[in-house]
């Protein structure tokens, strides 16, 4: 059923549920030819050629009984780590809901540890997720999100748990409120170029770590997915698949502070246009 090339296409033309993983990039000697200018290029460089290479090796026997649910994951890309080493590395996520509810953020860290051959991941911070239009962010609308997370704590497959982009408001509500108190909260230096004198304080006083970082406010839009189906795969129907959300990992050497792996994990469904 369908050529090689056409393989993926066919597949996602008639699955519901997408779930993509890069494996570690720093094996990637494609992606060492030009160096992504910003996060999104990175990333949606690494869709589509992780796309084009699952593509060019889906086995014939897939399309006898195609699956509700397909995972593009190249096997050669993906690096476990050894348990006699885990005590020397640290794995940290930051996670990215773009359309979906709470209950999404166990599925991300499940398939992440599942990838990574871990039974918890030492940190997870949340993007938080775009409002509706006329609805502002709030802690109302951060709530079942962190609920969630402190949920993953307690069952220990998470230590610790941190924000992106509070400002010092929302971070000292949050703080207030939550059981399981936010350890780091990143601050995004394009849109400030010095750490607000309010949130330092804060921070300091509370013992919550300031990060900085320089994602766009949406890392992976809709319309920015649906090209880079589209463009790997002209035939896949592109404009019927919307990410639910997305997880970038990295695996850190403690004592030397340098990245031993780093990759994408994400998650997107097939709403049909009838």
């Amino acid at each position: 059923m369908g050529t090689e090339s056409g393989r993926a296409a066919v597949l996602l033309r008639q699955a519901r549920t997408l779930n993509l993983q890069t494996g570690n990039l720093l094996n990637w000697g494609r992606l060492r030819k030009k160096c992504p200018a910003t996060p999104s290029e990175e990333l949606r460089d690494c869709i589509q050629k992780t796309l084009n290479e699952w593509n060019s090796k889906i086995s014939p026997d897939l399309m006898q009984e195609i699956p509700d649910i397909i995972d593009c994951t190249l096997p050669q890309a993906v690096e476990k780590i050894n348990s006699e080493e885990r005590e020397e590395l640290k794995v940290s996520a930051k996670l990215f809901v773009t359309r979906s509810n709470s209950s999404s953020i166990r599925e991300a860290v499940n398939m992440t540890c599942s990838a990574l051959g871990v039974d918890q991941l030492d940190s997870v911070i949340i993007s938080p997720p775009p409002t509706e239009d006329g609805i502002n962010f709030s802690l109302e609308y951060l709530k079942p999100y962190w609920t969630e997370l402190e949920n993953l704590v307690q069952n220990k497959k998470i230590v610790a748990i941190g924000t992106s982009d509070l400002d010092k408001t929302l971070l000292e509500q949050l703080f207030g409120w939550a059981q399981v108190k936010p350890s780091s909260n990143q601050v995004n230096l394009a849109s400030c170029c010095v750490m607000p004198p309010d949130l330092t304080l804060f921070a300091k006083e509370f013992d919550i770590q300031l990060l900085t970082h320089n994602d766009p406010k949406e890392l992976l839009c809709e319309t920015g997915f649906q090209e880079a189906l589209q463009e790997s795969l002209p035939d896949c129907q592109g404009h019927e698949w919307t990410p639910l959300w997305l997880l970038r990992y990295s695996v850190i050497v403690k004592s030397r502070g340098i990245i031993k792996s780093k990759g994408y994990i994400l998650q997107a469904k097939r709403i049909p246009s009838f």
